[in-house]
Formats: C-alpha cells, structure tokens, sequence
C-alpha cells in the first residue's frame, strides 16, 4: 500500500485529515503511529473545525518538517529561510492543484462547529476530504521522490 492508499484508508476508517496524512508517513518519518495521530489531532477540519488551513495540508506541512525542518536556533536565518520557502513550495502546489489551502473554502463555506460531522455514506459522496488527503500525500511523495533524505548517523 502506498502512502496515498493508506491516507485515504485511514481517513476512511476515521481518522481526522491531518492525523490521516502525518500517520501514513510514519514509515519515512520513524515516528510511532500514536506520536504521530495525537501531534496532528489538533489540525483536523481546518485547526479544531475552524476551518482554517485544510488538515491535509497541516499532517503534510508536520512531515515535511520532520523530514526536511530545522532545530537549530544558530542556524535560523539560513534554515528557516530554506525551510519556509520549501513550505510556500508545498502549499502552493497543493493550493494549484485544489483552489485553495482553506478547509472552508474547499468546503464551500461549512459551519464551523466543535462537534464532528457523522461519517456516512453521504459524508463520503459530498465531501472532498479523502481527495484532498491523497493530493497531500502525493505532494509529499513527489517531494521525498526528488529530495531523498540523507541517512543519518
């Protein structure tokens, strides 16, 4: 299975969008699945249903960071330069690819509420969620593909 099935799978299967994305990478990441899910648990439904920045875009943004991020303070100007521009990069692609990287604009303006919306049958029809979670998987794919991670020792 590759890192978009299992997005869609586990978004299917109930996890929030964030934590669908950050979860299927935990293979690349070295991360265990439950660090992973409870770190992007907070991002689902754009930050908490607020509908701000999709979810998947959120889980993407945590792993390129793990993989790709900076934790160097004396580096910072360099590092994080770098580190942002790759994000803007990122971001951009799935914004070209999706019309936006808001969760209520991909949504078409939904209520934002604490409560999760019921997983039905209809959920699954109307929304574009598992889309979105496999355009951030591939993205990140695509990325890892051209950008191959350095072993560390």
């Amino acid at each position: 299975m590759d890192h978009r099935e299992k997005a869609a799978e586990l978004f299917v299967n109930g996890s929030n969008c964030a934590q669908a994305v950050a979860v299927a990478f935990c293979d690349v990441t070295g991360m265990e699945p439950e660090l992973a899910a409870k770190l992007s648990s907070s991002f689902g439904g754009g930050m908490g249903r607020m509908r701000e920045v999709c979810g998947a875009v959120s889980g993407m943004l945590m792993v390129l960071g793990v993989l790709y991020g900076y934790d160097d303070p004396g580096e910072k100007d360099r590092a994080k330069k770098a580190h942002y521009a790759l994000v803007q990069e990122l971001a951009g692609k799935f914004r070209e690819r999706n019309g936006s990287i808001i969760c209520r604009e991909i949504l078409k303006n939904p209520p934002s509420t604490p409560s999760p919306t019921p997983r039905t049958a209809e959920f699954y029809k109307n929304r574009p969620c598992t889309r979105m979670v496999v355009c951030a998987a591939e993205l990140l794919d695509e990325y890892i593909a051209a950008h191959p991670l350095e072993a560390k020792a």
